[in-house]
């Protein structure tokens, strides 16, 4: 039988226990942290026993899930991980649980078209697709943009749940430009998708202003006690980034009036798909289309110019125009340095 929603809330709480290597559980530890997360998904306030708790240790060293989970006791009172890499999220959906998700898409589709329901097509296409894939072994119907390769996508659930029950984070962070990850801890607020790659909007503890991590650059998250949470008043993070192309801003920022002009081969595909939802058309004719964009200048919108070549041409403001000029100008000369030394 599928196993039901309170033993799936277990392991998983127990996973996520014994995934934090930086504390020591013993049995009493785990027994706590299961009876908060019963009462924090399912309003159970009677707490969870000692011999189910075992229970639920011997059934995920077992196979009866396929978890096989390698959980061992050191110093006959620790409960850990023998391999630190290892979770039961990388186990194998079992038949009768895929029938279940067939079971929950079915009735999701019912719904599709309705007014709430509308930005869940995509969801719902890719929920159906990929059950189909796993259960008969039908080849794919339905591509989707994805990169195998990309990091920090397994972050992406216990990342929501931090934001969804407002609890602080231990994380273990390494930029591009640190040599090793770094510590520190931060209150999430929301996870914003950018051309396929995931990024976390959050506060330092110690900060004052809104910054942005990439999951891919995360190696590691803790969650901490709710009660220090620090909400962040100000901003309405549903319309945050309607400013901008992207993730890059600050509070501080505001929309400028962006003018471009693209070639008349260009001209459609400006058209049909719009660079920003504040795209408005000033001029059209057989010289080609003049537009304009009010978004906050940045990174981003840098590289969506750059991205169209000589086929755009930037009208204003002025220090945009001059921020392209010299980009423009730097990778002539990176390339005559390299045809130079060929």
């Amino acid at each position: 039988m599928a196993t039901n929603k309170s033993a799936l809330i277990r392991y998983k709480t127990i996973d996520q226990c014994l995934q934090n290597r930086f504390r020591k559980w013993t049995l009493e530890d785990l027994i706590e942290k299961v009876s908060e997360a019963l009462y924090e998904f399912e309003g159970i306030t009677t707490g969870i026993s000692k011999r189910t708790i075992q229970g639920d240790i011997q059934f995920m060293r077992s196979d009866k899930l396929g978890y096989n989970a390698p959980i061992v006791v050191l110093d006959r009172k620790f409960y850990t991980y023998s391999d630190a890499d290892y979770s039961i999220t990388q186990s194998p959906i079992k038949e009768e649980d895929v029938d279940k998700m067939k079971e929950i898409v079915s009735l999701l589709k019912q719904f599709n078209g309705f007014q709430y329901f509308d930005e869940m097509s995509e969801l719902i296409a890719k929920l159906e697709n990929n059950i189909y894939k796993s259960s008969k072994k039908t080849p794919n119907y339905i591509q989707f943009e994805d990169n195998k390769q990309l990091k920090g996508i397994d972050h992406l659930n216990g990342l929501y749940q931090a934001i969804l029950h407002q609890k602080p984070l231990l994380i273990e962070y390494k930029s591009f430009k640190s040599i090793e990850a770094k510590k520190d801890i931060y209150h999430p607020y929301l996870l914003k998708e950018y051309r396929n790659r995931w990024f976390l909007i959050c506060r330092n503890n110690k900060g004052k202003f809104l910054i942005t991590l990439a999951l891919d650059r995360i190696e590691a998250f803790y969650e901490l006690d709710s009660k220090l949470f620090k909400p962040y008043e100000g901003v309405d993070f549903d319309t945050y980034f309607n400013e901008c192309i992207g993730v890059t801003r600050s509070e501080k920022d505001r929309p400028q009036k962006i003018i471009l002009k693209f070639n008349i081969r260009n001209a459609p595909y400006v058209l049909t798909k719009p660079l920003h939802h504040t795209q408005q058309v000033i001029n059209e004719d057989e010289n080609g289309l003049i537009v304009r964009i009010d978004v906050i200048p940045n990174f981003e919108l840098e590289r969506e110019i750059l991205g169209f070549g000589e086929n755009i041409e930037v009208l204003g403001p002025r220090n945009l125009k001059k921020a392209i000029n010299q980009r423009i100008l730097k990778m002539e000369n990176q390339n005559e340095i390299k045809k130079t030394e060929e």
